[in-house]
């Protein structure tokens, strides 16, 4: 009977494979490939890495650009929403002062009235010819026997809660014929007595003018002070 070691056999030729792998993986050249391949399996994972996290990157900016551009059409809208309404705040603002100027200018000549009505009742000898507003200045006329009576009523007027200021009076003295004295006989000419023209500027100022009360009519027979006077607006 023939006996045959197979062990041998296939212990040999394992031994010579891995002999054989040892001198090809030994080999300069098969290093050099496999250090080749393994810098470029690692060059191509560093450059897919790097164009995945850029393409992540970009989108993730164009992202953030438009929230951006969103948020700014959201600014927009509330800027342009602010500006229409401080618009009809100015516009109220602007009606509320026309309102206002109105009802200052519709007071003040009343206020203007009463007060030199009051002022003639505690000034007798005074009579006003003219009262005339140019813009913000007040110019009364009228002439009185009396210098004195004129001071004393030009200082009456500053008291007035600011309605008139900068007081300034000018006045001229005239000879005028006297209408209460009786015709004389024999065609001569009445008496002629002195009197004092004067001319009051002051600022005048419709705001400062306060509610005026009516007063009561003035009974038969009796004069109201105010009543001769109007003020005229130029």
């Amino acid at each position: 009977m023939i006996k045959i070691n197979l062990l041998n056999s296939v212990t040999e030729r394992q031994g010579s494979a891995a002999m054989a792998v040892d001198r090809r993986v030994g080999s300069p050249a098969t290093r050099l490939l496999l250090l080749t391949l393994a810098v470029g399996f690692l060059l191509a994972s560093v450059i897919g890495w790097d164009v995945i996290s850029t393409q992540m990157a970009k989108a993730d900016a164009e992202r953030r650009f438009e929230e951006q551009k969103q948020i700014e059409k959201e600014l927009e809208a509330v800027i342009k929403e602010q500006k229409e309404l401080e618009d009809k705040i100015a516009a109220i603002d602007k009606r509320i002062a026309a309102i206002k100027k109105l009802r200052d200018e519709q007071k003040g000549p009343v206020a203007v009235l009463e007060a030199m009505r009051e002022r003639i009742a505690m000034v007798p000898g005074i009579y006003l010819q003219t009262i005339d507003q140019k813009g913000d200045v007040l110019e009364v006329k009228g002439n009185s026997p009396d210098e004195s009576q004129v001071t004393q009523f030009g200082r009456s007027l500053e008291f007035s809660n600011g309605l008139f200021s900068n007081m300034n009076i000018e006045t001229t003295r005239a000879e005028v014929q006297n209408q209460m004295a009786a015709t004389p006989v024999g065609g001569k000419e009445a008496a002629k007595v002195n009197v004092v023209n004067f001319t009051i500027k002051m600022a005048y100022t419709p705001s400062k003018a306060s509610p005026v009360t009516p007063t009561t009519a003035a009974a038969p027979g009796q004069v109201n002070p105010a009543a001769p006077t109007q003020v005229a607006k130029n």
